[in-house]
């Protein structure tokens, strides 16, 4: 884990190379509030990597002046990473990066589960032959992928086309940011620990089950996945 300098020094020359100032350059000129989402995608990423671990401190002024932006727009986007959970606000401390505790990830794998289980049942009925295939294309991306930030990308994926279907948009927002909140830890332990390959096979049983509108039996088979990674990330965090 970087300290939040470190990390800065880092990055410097990723986020601010030829391409990336034309892209703040072209952002700037062509619409000024694409800007704040373009600072939330690359703090999300820092987080969910882990290069910002829990507890770090987001220091506002240096950011704003690294981003070459406003106050303001640096604001918001914390705002948008504090919705998400992964950024609190504190009293003579300002951003701090959201630490996780091991009852904080128990209740958010139980509110992902009913929510889950929820799209995942109104989902089922609605997949069509192009929603499996593509989720089956991207199951055999991760089979191959041996990188856990690209592998926990993908395995979002994947639950995101099976759900999509469900046509609920707001449904799908909460699940993705509850997702967010776990994704960074769930990197840290999946080089460690044999999750990969045990996720992958319940992923491929998720899939035949979605394939066949077996409802009863992907609900059976997501209760168990989640429930399998719930107790993983708790003994990781405890």
């Amino acid at each position: 884990m970087y300290t939040f300098e470190n990390w800065f020094y880092k990055s410097e020359e990723k986020l601010y190379s030829k391409n990336m100032k034309n892209s703040l350059n072209n952002h700037i000129k062509t619409s000024y509030r694409t800007l704040p989402g373009m600072i939330t995608n690359i703090l999300r990423e820092a987080i969910l990597s882990g290069e910002l671990g829990g507890g770090v401190q987001l220091k506002q002024e240096e950011l704003a002046t690294k981003f070459s932006v406003s106050m303001s727009v640096l604001r918001e986007a914390l705002k948008s990473l504090e919705a998400e959970g992964l950024v609190s606000f504190y009293p003579n401390r300002g951003a701090v990066v959201s630490q996780l505790s091991a009852k904080e990830a128990q209740e958010i794998f139980d509110i992902r589960l009913f929510l889950e289980l929820g799209a995942l049942e109104l989902a089922v009925p609605n997949l069509a032959e192009a929603d499996l295939a593509a989720a089956g294309k991207i199951l055999k991306q991760a089979d191959e992928e041996g990188h856990s930030g690209r592998w926990g990308e993908l395995n979002w994926q994947f639950h995101e086309t099976l759900y999509q279907p469900a046509n609920r948009p707001k449904l799908l927002t909460l699940i993705h940011n509850m997702n967010n909140n776990v994704e960074r830890y769930m990197r840290l332990y999946l080089s460690t620990m044999n999750y990969q390959m045990k996720s992958q096979e319940e992923h491929h049983a998720l899939l035949d089950a979605c394939s066949q509108k077996d409802i009863m039996g992907a609900k059976q088979i997501l209760r168990k996945h989640m429930a399998d990674a719930s107790a993983n990330l708790i003994e990781y965090l405890s």
